[in-house]
């Protein structure tokens, strides 16, 4: 079978050489909410943090910022609309978003809601359930959290129905008939398998009939048939296996996060192996964080459209020759997630230039035979700071972290911290 406009997508065996169909996750962050307002401030939208980051080093691109769709507000059709021809006209097959369900609360649903009821939204589409908790320093820990994932006795069941009038939509994207959904935690469900037959049970009940259940492969987790789950979806830059660079970038002020090179990120997964083989692949265009953790932020180097064209073709390639004659998905992390610099919407460095890159990818195009920008990024001579002040921004940053060492070190020797502190007294 064909892929069709309405998301249906078959594993029957095809040969033709397009045979995979590229989706990218979508944030819904775009629009004010009354709980962002209590929490960070009256009007806070993903904007909020987007256009407050400041450059960590020299060639440090921050602040990523917004050019052909402007500070959008995903609660006008048009911007969503406008959204939907940009991603179809460079090869997007369907956004996967993200859907926060906490115990019946929604939240950022507004967009999903009106998409669903929008008839003229001509674009393929699955969700996401975002079950992690929200939380003051964005990473989703236990650090003052906003708002938490509960898992009540009766939320497996509540949750799936609530989600039945998206899975029945002409527009859901389908694998072999049954509508796929991605769960980004399935890892923190009480009973994970207790769950899956609840939802699989309801949705035949109903007449839905199957559903595709697809693990996103984050925090560790890297099997997705442990969960009950029909596959797993990759989810850069999670599960990293490749070390840090952080030695090498001289930061202005005190760095507490990791810096990592995108070409070798990009060559862990496209060489990475699943104990269960079922496993979409996924690439990010670029991605730093800085917009919302600041000095804490996990920075990728290079993430250029260059690189980024090529792993999305690897990628493509690889999937291809993995399951030959199989239709299947790659997917892309992501369209819009701008306050972790990482978003294939136009910018004012890079304007077209990612989703130029993912049009060459997808229709076979790309001329590139590996990744070419593999070193640190710099300014221009006149921008780049002295040597003198070049080493001492690096003698503060060393100094920085071997005084958080020391500070992490007396923090599990007690004795010798109270020791410590009464010979500075003296």
């Amino acid at each position: 079978m064909h892929i069709s406009d309405q998301g249906e997508i078959s594993a029957e065996r095809s040969d033709t050489a397009h045979s995979i169909r590229v989706i990218a996750f979508f944030l819904p962050q775009f629009h004010p909410i009354p709980e962002n307002d209590a929490w960070w401030g009256k009007g806070f939208t993903e904007w909020t943090n987007v256009t407050k980051a400041t450059a960590l080093f020299a060639g440090h691109y921050q602040p990523h910022l917004p050019s052909d769709l402007g500070y959008y507000d995903l609660r006008l059709k048009e911007t969503r609309h406008q959204q939907i021809a940009l991603a179809r006209k460079y090869g997007i097959g369907g956004f996967c978003y993200h859907y926060y369900w906490f115990s019946g609360k929604r939240l950022l649903n507004r967009p999903v809601d009106e998409m669903l009821a929008d008839s003229d939204s001509h674009m393929p589409f699955c969700l996401c359930w975002a079950n992690e908790n929200w939380t003051r320093r964005w990473d989703a820990a236990e650090h003052e959290i906003l708002i938490a994932q509960r898992y009540l006795p009766e939320d497996d069941l509540n949750f799936i129905r609530d989600l039945s009038p998206f899975l029945m939509d002409s527009r859901y994207l389908r694998i072999d008939g049954a509508p796929i959904l991605v769960v980004y935690r399935p890892q923190h469900l009480r009973d994970a398998k207790t769950t899956v037959r609840i939802w699989r049970d309801y949705c035949h009940a109903i007449g839905i009939g199957e559903i595709h259940l697809c693990a996103a492969l984050t925090h560790g987790n890297t099997d997705y048939a442990q969960f009950g789950f029909d596959s797993g979806v990759e989810f850069p830059p999670h599960n990293l296996t490749v070390g840090s660079h952080d030695d090498r970038v001289a930061f202005h002020k005190p760095f507490q996060g990791h810096t990592f090179f995108f070409h070798e990120i990009a060559d862990a997964y496209l060489n990475r192996n699943y104990q269960s083989a079922n496993v979409f692949r996924c690439v990010f265009p670029s991605w730093d964080n800085t917009a919302r953790t600041e000095n804490r932020a996990l920075i990728v180097l290079n993430g250029t459209p260059t690189n980024y064209e090529y792993w999305l073709s690897e990628a493509i390639r690889r999937t291809t020759g993995d399951f030959p004659g199989e239709k299947r998905l790659v997917f892309i992390n992501a369209w819009n997630e701008w306050a972790e610099g990482c978003h294939l919407e136009p910018d004012r460095k890079h304007a077209l230039g990612f989703l130029e890159a993912t049009r060459r990818a997808i229709s076979g195009q790309s001329r590139l035979t590996s990744f070419l920008d593999v070193t640190i990024p710099d300014d221009n001579a006149s921008k780049h700071p002295s040597f003198l002040l070049d080493l001492a921004i690096l003698v503060k940053h060393h100094l920085y972290r071997y005084k958080r060492s020391v500070h992490l070190l007396l923090d599990r020797m007690p004795r010798a911290r109270r020791a410590i502190r009464r010979l500075l007294r003296r």
